[in-house]
C-alpha cells in the first residue's frame, strides 16, 4: 500500500510540481495551501508525512507544527525560504524530523521521506525493550514511562531506541547523527543535542543528576538506567 505524503504549502506552484514528482516515486500525495485545511486533515484522515513550510498564512509552520504535537507523532519536515540556523534549531526543538531550505532539489526531499519511512519499518516485529520502568516498544513505535505513553517524535524514539539497546555503553555525537540519517548534518551536532534534551524534558530525567541518559562530555551520551531486562517478539 503506498504511502500518504500531505504538503502544507501556499505556494500553490511548488505544491503542483512536487505533487506530480513525489507521485511518479509511488506516493500520494495531498497538498493544501492553508494551515487550518491542513491540521483539519491531519485529524481526520492523517497521511504518513507531512511536508510542512515554515512561512504561511494567518499561522506559521512552526505554530503548526507545535500543535500537531499535541496530538501527534507523525514525521514532519519543514521547508524554508531562509537557511537560518536559528530557524532549523526552532524547527527541530519544536518536533520536527528533518529540515530542509528552499531552494532545494526535489530528488533531496524525496530521498529524506524514503529516509524517515525507512526508519519507521522496524524488524523484528513486536519487539519490546523494557528498563525498569520504562518500556520502548519498538513495533508501535511507542515508548512508555510508568505506562504512560510520554509521545516521542519519530527522531526521539530512534535515538531512545538505540540508546536503550546500547546500555552502558557511551555513543558518541556522530553515532546517534548517523542513526538520524536523512536530518540535515549541516545542523552538526546541536541536531543531536536538540533531540536528547526533548528526550530528556519527557522522561523527566534531570541533566545533573541523570536517570536515563547521561552527558559523557567530549565523548556523547550512554544510557544509564537498567539494561534491558527485556526482549519480546
Amino acid at each position: 500500500m503506498s504511502k500518504t505524503i500531505l504538503i502544507i504549502d501556499d505556494d500553490e506552484k511548488l505544491n503542483r510540481l512536487l505533487k506530480t514528482y513525489i507521485t511518479e516515486f509511488g506516493f500520494h500525495v495531498r497538498s493544501v495551501t492553508e494551515p487550518l485545511k491542513g491540521l483539519n486533515i491531519l485529524q481526520t484522515t492523517p497521511p504518513d508525512l507531512l511536508i510542512l513550510d515554515v512561512m504561511l498564512p494567518g499561522m506559521t509552520g512552526f505554530e503548526v507544527c507545535k500543535k500537531i504535537r499535541e496530538f501527534s507523532s507523525l514525521p514532519v519536515i519543514m521547508l524554508t525560504a531562509r537557511g537560518d540556523l536559528m530557524d532549523k534549531v526552532v524547527g527541530l526543538e519544536l518536533g520536527a524530523d528533518d529540515y530542509l531550505p528552499k531552494p532545494f532539489e526535489p530528488r533531496e526531499l524525496v530521498a529524506r521521506i524514503q529516509s524517515i519511512l525507512r526508519r519507521m519499518v522496524i524488524e523484528p516485529p513486536l519487539k519490546i525493550l523494557s528498563a525498569g520502568s520504562l518500556t520502548v516498544n519498538l513495533d508501535s513505535h511507542k515508548a512508555l514511562l510508568n505506562d504512560k505513553d510520554i509521545g516521542l517524535t519519530n527522531s526521539e524514539f530512534s535515538t531512545l531506541a538505540l540508546l536503550v539497546s546500547q546500555a552502558g555503553r557511551v555513543l558518541s555525537r556522530d553515532e546517534l547523527l548517523q542513526n538520524l540519517k536523512g536530518m540535515d548534518s549541516e545542523a552538526f551536532n546541536r541536531t543531536v543535542d536538540i533531540t536528547i534534551s526533548r528526550l530528556r524534558q519527557k522522561l523527566g530525567d534531570d541533566p545533573k543528576s541523570p536517570k536515563f541518559i547521561k552527558t559523557i562530555w567530549g565523548n556523547g551520551y550512554m544510557f544509564v538506567g537498567d539494561k534491558p531486562d527485556s526482549e519480546k517478539k
